[in-house]
């Protein structure tokens, strides 16, 4: 799809909307829990945002080349990225479980729902960020994600909602469980597919070939 909207231009949007939201959010209620509807409605309008953004970047809507399923298991096939979840859905459980614990470190105080909302936000903007033209050339450049063109629409709200998933099951679960499940995760994910978010991000960031060739040989 052609792009109509530039990613810096998307980006700065969805930080905008987003910074506009919460503001408003807190200016309505700011030291009640308010939660329920109107606090899942707000984290609804902001990942329709994100999805609205990331069509006006050209990504496409969902797979273009067969049917919708709910689940893509070849991290190397043209699926992958494409359909609903896949195995690096996963990496997303556990973005949710850090925004949990960075949050709880850093604005404690602030009721539940509304650090959940900045939760949210925060996965909506990566995942706008993730699909601009500059982070799909370093994906393809410094990680094994070579034929990566970016994340389908549909895809990227699967993202946002695993996110959303870890983050809730951190707000449920004793710490301890919750560090367990993350390092499980991350173990299983190392296993399985040679990847995981902590090689994702290190990768992105300091690119190593034997960790490439390793990967690459699975």
């Amino acid at each position: 799809m052609d792009a109509a909207l530039s990613g810096p231009a998307a980006v700065a949007t969805i930080v905008g909307v987003s910074l506009v939201t919460i503001g408003w959010r807190v200016r309505r209620a700011p030291s009640a829990a308010w939660g329920g509807r109107p606090d899942g409605l707000l984290a609804v309008a902001l990942v329709a945002v994100a999805a609205a953004l990331l069509l006006g970047m050209g990504r496409v809507p969902s797979y273009r080349h067969g049917p919708f399923r709910l689940y893509a298991g070849d991290v190397h096939g043209d699926e992958n990225s494409q359909q609903l979840t896949d195995p690096y859905t996963f990496t997303h459980v556990t973005h949710g479980v850090l925004l949990y614990g960075a949050l709880a470190l850093t604005a404690g105080r602030a009721p539940l729902m509304l650090r959940a909302l900045v939760a949210v936000a925060a996965e909506s903007t990566w995942e706008v960020l993730e699909n601009t033209d500059a982070v799909i050339r370093r994906y393809r450049a410094a990680t094994i994600a070579q034929g990566y063109d970016g994340d389908s629409v549909v895809n990227s709200v699967g993202d946002i909602a695993a996110a959303a998933l870890g983050f809730a099951l951190a707000a449920t679960l004793p710490a301890g469980a919750t560090i367990g499940l993350a390092v499980a995760l991350e173990a299983i994910l190392l296993v399985w597919i040679r990847d995981d978010l902590a090689l994702n991000v290190l990768m992105l960031l300091w690119p190593l070939d034997w960790v490439r060739a390793w990967q690459s040989s699975g």
